[in-house]
């Protein structure tokens, strides 16, 4: 500290009245914002401020200028000495904006940081009841800003990091789209959080601090708002991929909106529905458009799907506030309490609604896209104005079907296949039901994955109630379709030694495998489904399974060929030339005997199948849990 603060600390009023520095804060405190009264001896009080910062509103357009008032309570309570500036409320908690000059010369302007006039403290040390200064906002700042305050009632009482309610930076021309809130009154009981932690000195033990809130929109969920986001339970841990918010005051109703950080997304959306589905629901969406945020009313429709803005009376909800920083999307609205859409009623006031929030990464000519970020209806419908902690919707059937298709296309059907390629020649003179092993096991399996596949199709078909077109559907409609053919096929297979049984063959040969393709194809789209919640890596398992799955085949077929190749030489032992009567009885009895054993290589085959069937058996399981206990992530939160 400079000899001449020194000097100007010991020029100080008589104990008793209002005493601080008489020419303002110097600039070398621009960064701790903390007066060293008595050479850093008198420390700042620990009790909420009796002062607090009132701003004229609560947004503010870039480059627009917001009166700022550091004023006490109760009226009258004065103050001698301040220190103003307004800081990101994001780190760094860089110093943002310029105050201007005051006319009445009660204000002294700073230079901190290199920047011109962007802290502020007083010309003078004498009484006053309130200070109000005139501070401008950066024209390339879009967020929040929070106007931080070192006020000193005397010389020994003085509080540091007295914080304003925070002030949210716009486009300019979204602010003028709608008047601007005014602020409400500081609150002189609550000790805001400051976006600066001010320097203690190495003898001061500072008291209990108030950690810096990440995300302002969580605040008040569950207390003084519903609030509600996907993927389910992220309200609590603050990291949603969307998330909706609603606050009732009598017949006002807002809604906040806003999307996560780094999912790109273009649009984020709220609806109001009667039935958890996506359909005949009032949405409200707030999408970026040409710089700006836009709101927007819909109608969605169930049969196609859609969401239509026209027939939907946009007057119905106001833009209060709305922002696009660093790709995140925030919109606050206000709604009526009653939308009349199509002759239907949205009672906001009365009726009770499942919540839905959604957010996608396209958009379409007057409308949304897909909302392939993430969708989720909450899992009861609740009445706006009765603030609780709002869950998603069962997802049982969902995992349900998911899980019936991994047990049946990852595990019976790519068992059945290997038994009904590789094993005709094995356990020969074994059988089970009067069917040889091959044919037995193979039929069990096989009926198991078609009572599977329709089991879980008809769950998938009671959970959306409605056809949904995607990769991953069409898919699987046409892999279920093959699946159900099969076995009706089979019912009319032709005898051994019919001229259409080689069709038949090579028609049942091609159908179980298409099946089996497209159906891991599916399962691969699946990965991609926002519903699923499957996590992007589970593509490698699969991919694992899929090089194990062929490997096996290939040893299989290599081990065939050569016991294909060693049988044939079993009867050609047997020459065919000058043959007795003898020899001809001899050859007819051994061939009957080679129908009887198993062919070469039996038990490589058999221990090829117990490793592979361990191995299928390990991807199924951890396949499986992945399904069910989607979202993996949240268990190692």
């Amino acid at each position: 500290m400079s000899l001449l603060s020194l000097l100007s600390l010991a020029a100080l009023l008589s104990c008793g009245s209002v005493r601080s520095l008489p020419q303002g804060a110097p600039e070398t405190v621009c960064d701790t914002m903390l007066p060293f009264h008595a050479g850093g001896t008198v420390l700042p009080e620990n009790s909420v401020s009796p002062f607090g910062i009132e701003t004229s509103s609560s947004v503010i357009g870039q480059g627009q200028t917001l009166r700022v008032d550091v004023t006490g309570a109760p009226a009258g309570l004065s103050f001698g000495g301040f220190m103003i500036q307004a800081r990101n409320r994001n780190p760094p908690y860089q110093i943002v904006g310029q105050f201007s000059p005051s006319r009445d010369g009660t204000v002294k302007l700073m230079n901190c940081e290199n920047s011109v006039n962007n802290s502020a403290t007083h010309s003078n040390a004498g009484p006053k009841p309130q200070v109000s200064l005139d501070w401008q906002s950066p024209v390339d700042f879009l967020g929040q800003v929070v106007f931080n305050a070192t006020v000193a009632q005397s010389y020994n009482q003085f509080w540091v990091g007295v914080a304003s309610n925070p002030v949210q930076v716009v486009r300019r021309d979204l602010s003028a789209a709608a008047p601007l809130p005014t602020a409400s009154p500081p609150n002189f009981n609550v000790n805001y959080p400051s976006t600066r932690t001010p320097y203690v000195p190495p003898s001061y033990v500072a008291p209990s601090v108030v950690a810096v809130v990440e995300d302002s929109f969580y605040d008040g969920c569950g207390q003084s708002k519903n609030c509600f986001g996907f993927p389910d339970g992220c309200v609590a841990s603050k990291s949603c991929t969307s998330v909706s918010a609603v606050t009732v005051r009598g017949d006002i109703y807002e809604f906040e909106l806003q999307s996560g950080k780094g999912t790109n997304a273009a649009y984020v959306a709220f609806g109001l529905s009667d039935d958890a589905k996506m359909g005949e629901d009032l949405t409200t969406e707030c999408v970026p458009e040409n710089g700006r945020v836009n709101l927007y009313s819909s109608y969605t429709s169930a049969s196609p799907f859609s969401a239509v803005r026209a027939n939907v009376p946009q007057n119905s909800a106001r833009l209060l506030n709305a922002s696009l920083v660093d790709g995140v999307i925030y919109c606050k609205v206000q709604r009526d309490p009653i939308t009349v859409v199509q002759g239907r009623s949205f009672d906001l006031k009365n009726g009770v609604y499942h919540m839905l929030v959604a957010s996608g990464s396209s958009l379409k000519e007057n409308s949304v896209g897909y909302h392939d970020i993430g969708r989720l209806p909450s899992g009861n419908p609740i009445n706006l104005a009765v603030v609780q902690d709002v869950a998603g919707s069962s997802q049982l059937l969902v995992r349900l079907h998911g899980a019936f298709m991994i047990a049946a296309w990852i595990g019976t059907t790519s068992l059945g296949i290997i038994f009904a390629r590789y094993f005709k020649q094995t356990w020969v003179g074994s059988q089970t039901c009067g069917k040889d092993q091959w044919f037995a096991w193979h039929r069990m399996l096989m009926v198991t994955t078609w009572t599977l596949t329709v089991v879980a199709y008809i769950l998938i078909w009671v959970e959306l109630k409605r056809a949904v077109w995607h990769a991953h559907s069409i898919t699987g409609l046409i892999t279920v379709i093959l699946c159900f053919l099969q076995p009706i096929g089979a019912l009319f297979r032709p005898g051994p030694n019919d001229k259409k049984r080689p069709y038949f063959n090579w028609g049942h040969w091609l159908g179980g495998n298409l099946a089996h393709i497209l159906a891991i194809v599916a399962i691969f789209f699946s990965v991609k489904l926002p519903k699923a919640e499957l996590p992007e890596w589970m593509d490698w398992i699969l991919v694992g399974f899929v090089v194990f799955h062929v490997l096996v085949h290939l040893i299989f077929s290599i081990s065939g060929i050569a016991s294909d190749r060693q049988q044939s030489q079993r009867i050609n032992t047997f020459q065919m030339g000058d043959m007795t009567h003898h020899h001809q009885h001899a050859m007819r009895n051994g061939m009957s005997m080679e129908r009887k054993m198993d062919a070469p290589y039996g038990g490589l085959r058999k221990g090829l199948l117990g490793i592979y069937s361990v191995v299928l058996v390990l991807f199924v399981v951890v396949l499986i849990l992945l399904v069910v206990l989607a979202p993996i992530e949240k268990l190692f939160e």
